[in-house]
C-alpha cells in the first residue's frame, strides 16, 4: 500500500490518477498513526515551502515521517516534497526543513525566468533506480527554487545553473519535476518507485 501524505496543498489528484493507472493501491493520510503503518510514502509538493512545513507541524506528522524514513521505508518527495528534505529554503528562511540533507534550497538567480515551467532535459549522473534506463528524458517542471547538487544527486537539470533533478540515497528518493504531469515517462518513473 502506497501512503500519500496529504498536507492540504499537494497535487493529489494527478498523483492518485498516476498510481491508479499502474494499478497501485494507495491511501491518503494526514496523521501520524497512519504514517506509522505505511509501506511506502509519497509527499507531493505544490506551493510554498513555509506553508508546507507549518502544515506538517500543525498536523504533528514531522517526527512520524522522519521515523518512518529512518526505519528504511521508501520515500518519494515530488517537487516541494524533494525540497522539504533539506535543512531550509530561501523561500521561508525561518522555517526548518526535514533536515535529511545538508544545505539550503535557493531561488534561481536574477535574470532567470521564474517559475521554471515546462519541459526540460534531465541528465543522469549515475545509475538511477527511478529513471531506470532513461538516458536524457524530457520531463515537466514547475518551480522557482532549486536543490543544490550533493552526493545524493542522481540526475541534474540545467536551467540558469545545474541543480538536482533526481535525488536518491538509500530509501530516500526525490524528484524536482512532476512525474504525474510528465506523460508515459513520468508514469514509468512512478512505477519504478512503486516496484522498489
Amino acid at each position: 500500500m502506497i501512503t500519500i501524505l496529504d498536507y492540504g496543498a499537494g497535487n493529489l489528484r494527478s498523483v492518485q490518477n498516476t498510481l491508479a493507472e499502474i494499478g497501485a493501491e494507495y491511501e491518503l493520510v494526514n496523521d501520524a498513526a497512519a504514517l506509522e503503518r505505511a509501506n511506502k510514502i509519497i509527499l507531493p509538493g505544490v506551493g510554498h515551502f513555509g506553508q508546507m512545513m507549518r502544515a506538517l507541524d500543525r498536523m504533528q506528522v514531522r517526527e512520524a515521517l522522519l521515523e518512518r524514513i529512518r526505519a528504511g521505508i521508501p520515500f518519494l518527495g515530488i517537487c516541494l516534497g524533494l525540497q522539504a528534505l533539506f535543512e531550509s529554503s530561501e523561500e521561508a528562511p525561518a522555517e526548518r526543513g526535514l533536515g535529511l540533507f545538508e544545505g539550503k534550497i535557493r531561488r534561481f538567480p536574477a535574470g532567470a525566468r521564474v517559475p521554471h515551467m515546462g519541459w526540460n532535459e534531465v541528465t543522469p549522473r549515475r545509475c538511477s533506480k527511478l529513471l531506470g534506463d532513461l538516458k536524457r528524458p524530457y520531463l515537466y517542471f514547475a518551480h522557482s527554487y532549486y536543490a543544490p547538487l550533493n552526493a545524493a544527486t542522481a540526475a541534474t537539470c540545467d536551467y540558469a545553473l545545474e541543480y538536482t533533478a533526481v535525488l536518491e540515497s538509500n530509501n530516500v528518493y526525490g524528484v524536482q519535476f512532476h512525474p504525474e504531469k510528465s506523460g508515459p515517462l513520468g508514469v514509468g518513473i512512478v512505477r519504478n518507485f512503486v516496484e522498489l
